[in-house]
């Protein structure tokens, strides 16, 4: 059976990731005496954005953003701006997340693990964007990696967040 144009345009859904943008440390000043910094993050076509917190270099987001992966080799790219309100926003660094480590202990299967176990650690290297040691351990019946982001293209600054996989039922998985 032939496919129609529409289908062959499709990649099919592998899963979500679901990246808590926890927040910013020593972010650089970008305004007079601080800055107005949101999050990016994009993978191909998609883009999430966090909410801009105000006057803060060590901004809290805790907010929750969820990636459609559709091809696990794909890069994901976090971007770290100040809001400016009559000029272009400014760029504040850039990270890569390396999602590999990640995806590969997912292609595992495990499961019932107990809380805490560490599945993966990953060091920091000229290659990824850790400022140190990354863990991916299960968490009530999760697994999750924490990691903090060291932003390149900028003087100083990174941002700490965590990687969890959501199950996809209609996804073919890893």
């Amino acid at each position: 059976m032939e496919k129609t144009e529409e289908e062959v345009e499709m990649k099919e859904l592998v899963g979500l990731v679901r990246i808590l943008v926890k927040r910013g440390i020593d972010l650089a000043r970008r305004d007079a005496l601080s800055s107005d910094p949101f999050v990016v993050i994009t993978m191909g076509p998609q883009k999430l954005k966090s909410f801009t917190v105000k006057n803060n270099c060590n901004p809290e987001w805790n907010e929750e953003l969820t990636l459609a992966i559709e091809d696990p080799n794909e890069p994901v790219k976090l971007m770290v701006y100040d809001k400016d309100t009559f000029t272009a926003d400014d760029k504040m660094g850039d990270a890569q997340i390396d999602m590999k480590p990640f995806l590969d202990v997912h292609k595992l299967g495990l499961k019932e693990l107990p809380h805490g176990k560490e599945l993966k650690r990953i060091v920091p290297t000229r290659d990824n964007c850790l400022s140190e040691d990354s863990i991916i351990v299960s968490d009530n019946g999760k697994i999750v990696q924490d990691m903090i982001l060291l932003l390149k293209n900028v003087e100083c600054g990174k941002v700490e967040i965590q990687l969890e996989w959501l199950k996809n039922p209609g996804g073919s998985g890893l």
